[in-house]
């Protein structure tokens, strides 16, 4: 005989803890979005004349350029290691942002549907 409600096994009693977690999990997801936002990442190229820092949000912070790789005879050489540090910052913020949300998502397989 089915029990009080009609669900068998006590379906609505599962389906509002599965609601819950949902709930936190959305909760903490926010949360941790919002704080890699506010981190910065930094990435330095040639040998350490150029540093890109960007922000969770992949916003371009801030550019730091020493004097010896301004050379107004090789510009490609600034423009290639400017690229190379803004590109590793942002790697570097998305990787962050992916193990963030691993954490946050590595349980969903364990839903019992």
């Amino acid at each position: 005989m089915a029990k009080r409600g009609g669900f068998p096994g006590g379906m609505p009693g599962n389906m509002n803890n599965l609601m819950k977690q949902a709930q936190r999990m959305q909760r903490q997801m926010e949360e941790s979005q919002k704080e890699m936002e506010t981190k910065e990442f930094t990435a330095k190229t040639g040998g350490g004349a150029v540093e890109a820092v960007v922000n969770g949000k992949k916003e371009v912070l801030r550019i730091k350029l020493a004097e010896e790789i301004v050379d107004p005879e090789d510009i490609e050489t600034l423009q290639d290691a400017i690229l190379a540090a803004i590109n590793e910052a942002l790697r570097q913020a998305d990787e962050a942002n992916a193990e963030i949300m691993g954490k946050m998502t590595g349980g969903l397989g364990g839903f019992p549907f």
